[in-house]
């Protein structure tokens, strides 16, 4: 049966008995993104969920800076698992902002799962992409940034270019939960707005080489979030593993019973007989 918690202002939902899985979604998502998810694991893992600050139309914006979302992550993770470290399943910007609370606090994390975000600020990645690859990804990252933006004047405006790139993109999340008060990890991004993103920790020095990591990324896109380098590292990290699934970038909605049973067989200890690496 879940329970709902209250943590620095955000809802948090816990369901399930066993070790602890913090799931963090991204854009322009909400925790209903792991609802599959979560009955495949319950049963056996208690399942942690929330709405990043802001993403909760709701209630009021609410940008936060890196710091912020890092200590946020923290007290939830120390008020659901207070004597024992946690399981992170993160996707999209819930990669980014997972990724560099478990960088800064490795002791709190016992492994992670990453969803199609990889090792996005990698001198690898950058190289890997090609122009058009480029201008693609600045091109939906930059209108979300000035949405943003046009979101504290003209809100019905900066609505409508948000609901337009989602349907873009193909995101599956319903029109009417998607709205300008999300974006503001793309100002973060492009505008440098709330301190910005400069300063986090490489992703490819920390998960595979110091945290044990399973990478699961959708096959059918125009571009990956990840590079060819990332996937050797995984496979060749040891209790690490990546996974490619014939899905877009919102696998866990396209491909729920393919992408449960490769995240339930890790989490149960089985990564050994998941193929380390599928590029292809």
């Amino acid at each position: 049966m879940a329970h709902v918690l209250e943590v620095q202002g955000i809802s948090v939902t816990v369901e399930g008995q066993g070790p602890t899985v913090v799931m963090m979604h991204g854009w322009p998502d909400s925790p209903a993104l792991w609802d599959e998810t979560v009955a495949s694991l319950r049963d056996r893992y208690r399942c942690v969920r929330f709405a990043l600050p802001g993403y909760d139309l709701s209630r009021a914006p609410r940008p936060v800076s890196v710091n912020q979302m890092c200590e946020l992550v923290a007290a939830i993770v120390d008020a659901v698992s207070p004597g024992e470290p946690v399981t992170l399943l993160l996707h999209d910007w819930g990669c980014f902002f997972g990724y560099e609370y478990a960088a800064r606090h490795q002791e709190r994390v016992q492994r992670v799962v990453a969803v199609d975000i990889g090792d996005t600020n990698s001198g690898a990645y950058l190289k890997g992409l090609t122009s058009r690859e480029k201008r693609m990804i600045a091109w939906y990252q930059v209108w979300l940034a000035l949405a943003w933006k046009l979101g504290g004047v003209w809100p019905g405006l900066a609505d409508r270019m948000t609901r337009y790139m989602a349907r873009r993109i193909g995101c599956r999340t319903p029109p009417e939960q998607i709205g300008w008060q999300m974006n503001y990890p793309y100002a973060m991004q492009w505008l440098g707005s709330y301190g910005g993103l400069r300063g986090v920790a490489r992703v490819d020095k920390v998960f595979g080489p110091r945290l044990p990591t399973l990478f699961v990324f959708g096959k059918r896109k125009p571009f990956m979030f990840h590079s060819s380098r990332w996937l050797a590292l995984l496979a060749t990290s040891p209790g690490s593993a990546a996974h490619g699934v014939d899905a877009g970038h919102w696998l866990m909605k396209q491909k729920p019973v393919e992408f449960n049973a490769l995240v339930g067989n890790w989490f149960d200890g089985q990564a050994a007989t998941m193929p380390a690496e599928d590029p292809a």
